[in-house]
């Protein structure tokens, strides 16, 4: 299940003209008898939303007064999410004889066209209040109060994430629901600014267009709809013709195969990070212990004991938790079984709320070898895996059979895809180029029948933290490092690194400087050896300045490398 709740505002979406009618009533039964449910988010207050609505205690959580009160049907108790309603804006509003004006926990309402005095009473009492449109509602709340902020709040206590959430609206005030969900939903009675923001738009218009909404989720979890979904795309890197590639966050199984120093984990990391900065859930199966500089994660076991499933389940109970399994504790033989026993549980928990989002198995091979051929149902319906190894040709048949896209890395790609097209029976289209630059792999999408493509791999904060310490301070070979010679060849100063670099330049003569200057050297070593496109052209363009100075030169050189890499102050 990708779609564990429905957030759904309540007029002119899950309500018809103020009631919410049978048939809209029976699709959110529907809903709830698959497992899935219901949180209501509305601009209305309590008192007058539950005497419409007697089906409430059908929702999980109910969302009040635009995202300030939060209301548990099944127990009926409220919780404010927000400052009380300003008495003195209050006073104000009366005194200045806006009619209607509803007072709520939180909110004030009124209704247009008083938008321009409600603005000026702000103004004159020096508050921080908002004012939020609802078609011909004025609403005013403390500053940060609305239906994503509200949302968060109920999402927390019901242990959901928001990626496991359709939202539903139809008015201006749901803007903040569709940035707070994962798949958007417009009625066909939507505002024109809401329909241009949604996902999809329904057919039909109002409570009718919910309850369609919710038997879609119902028949396939809205499956033709999510595939659509291009905003939540995590990049892998950009073709040879500058054309972003990406895959989904979430279902699509990648798998990521190549020789040893290919690059493997530091693709795997750029997606992890990529996931973790979108708020996904995911769960590093990690045999070797290679995946303990990820930041933001949280690590079970160690060199000295394994970890237990019971404590991996219980940390992922929090959406927000992302955990790395480290089995460098287990025996060797054991961490095949240890992985048998918690992988079917993360498969049941992600069926039910959606989570984790990604689960990346490193040495596949060796926890899902070509001999395991048990429990086979388990890889059925495996979904967001990302399973990496050396040797695809070792993986069990059950595991390539999920593949929906390889990435090769390495000397040999045409041989690496080879084997997932054998088990297929697949022919393997011809690769564009067999021979691959530094930085590049080769993309499969196999299930889409598509050839295969290289392409240049985006780069992990790691690996840029990891580039910049190796070209700052490392040590670079003699054929790669930069030699400061002078115009008549009477030199021979070697820069092995950055530091280097700028200390040598600030010590020869303005004439071998500028020599190298005239010459593109400077660049053209960023660009090969350094590997630094960007810090390549901005001094290319240093280089390109007529009648530039030999000092204002070195300054806006030096000034373009401490841009982008720390250097230690003992080093320049």
């Amino acid at each position: 299940m990708r779609f564990a709740a429905v957030a759904v505002d309540y007029d002119g979406t899950l309500a018809t003209e103020g009631l919410v009618q049978a048939p809209t009533v029976g699709a959110l039964e529907q809903l709830i008898a698959s497992g899935r449910q219901c949180i209501l988010v509305t601009g209305r207050m309590l008192r007058e939303l539950l005497p419409l609505f007697p089906q409430a205690e059908l929702c999980a959580r109910i969302v009040a007064e635009n995202g300030a009160v939060l209301y548990r049907p099944s127990t009926r108790e409220q919780r404010l999410l927000a400052p009380q309603a300003s008495t003195a804006l209050a006073d104000a509003l009366r005194a200045k004889g806006v009619m209607p004006l509803d007072i709520g926990d939180s909110i004030i309402a009124t209704v247009r066209p008083h938008e321009v005095t409600v603005m000026e009473a702000i103004r004159d009492l020096g508050l921080e209040h908002q004012v939020i449109f609802n078609r011909e509602s004025v609403m005013i709340l403390p500053p940060g109060i609305n239906k994503a902020s509200g949302l968060k709040a109920a999402l927390e206590e019901l242990k959901l994430s928001p990626h496991n959430v359709v939202g539903i609206g139809d008015s201006e005030n749901d803007h903040a629901l569709f940035q707070a969900s994962e798949l958007a939903v417009a009625v066909n009675s939507a505002v024109p600014t809401l329909r241009e923001a949604a996902d999809w738009v329904t057919m039909r218009p109002n409570g009718a267009g919910t309850a369609e909404a919710m038997l879609a989720l119902v028949a396939d979890d809205m499956a033709t709809h999510a595939k659509r979904l291009t905003r939540h795309r995590v990049t892998l890197g950009s073709s040879r013709e500058g054309v972003s590639l990406t895959v989904s966050p979430v279902e699509e199984n990648v798998l990521i195969a190549g020789t040893s120093g290919s690059g493997k984990s530091t693709l795997a990391h750029g997606i992890l990070e990529q996931l973790i900065d979108k708020g996904y859930q995911t769960c590093v199966i990690d045999p070797e212990g290679d995946y303990q500089s990820i930041e933001k994660m949280i690590m079970f076991g160690n060199s000295q004991r394994g970890p237990t499933v019971a404590e991996v389940l219980t940390a992922m109970d929090n959406p927000s938790t992302q955990v790395i399994v480290n089995l460098v504790g287990l025996p060797l033989q054991d961490r095949p079984s240890f992985f048998f026993e918690l992988l079917p549980q993360l498969q049941e928990r992600r069926i039910r709320t959606g989570r984790p989002h990604r689960v990346l198995v490193d040495e596949t091979h060796h926890l899902l070898p070509t001999k395991w051929r048990a429990t086979v149902a388990s890889m059925r319906d495996l979904k967001g895996m990302l399973f990496v190894t050396v040797h695809p040709d070792q993986l069990s048949p059950h595991v390539l059979d999920t593949v929906d896209i390889a990435v090769a890395l390495g000397e040999r790609p045409s041989s690496t895809l080879q084997a997932v097209a054998n088990h297929n029976g697949l022919s393997l289209p011809p690769i564009s180029s067999a021979e691959l630059k530094p930085g590049e792999a080769v993309l499969w999408r196999v299930a889409a029948g598509q050839s295969p493509q290289p392409f240049m791999m985006t780069v992990s904060r790691m690996e840029r933290r990891r580039h910049r310490r190796k070209y700052a301070e490392g040590e670079l070979p003699p054929e790669r490092s930069f030699y400061f010679r002078g115009p008549e060849g009477k030199l021979n100063l070697r820069a092995q690194n950055l530091i280097m670099f700028r200390q040598l330049a600030d010590g020869v003569d303005d004439e071998t400087w500028l020599h190298h200057l005239r010459n593109g050297d400077y660049s053209h070593w960023m660009e090969t050896a350094i590997k630094d496109r960007s810090l390549a052209q901005v001094v290319h363009e240093v280089e390109d300045m007529p009648d530039v100075s030999a000092h204002d030169s070195r300054q806006r050189v030096a000034s373009a490398i401490e841009e982008r890499y720390t250097l230690p102050a003992t080093g320049v």
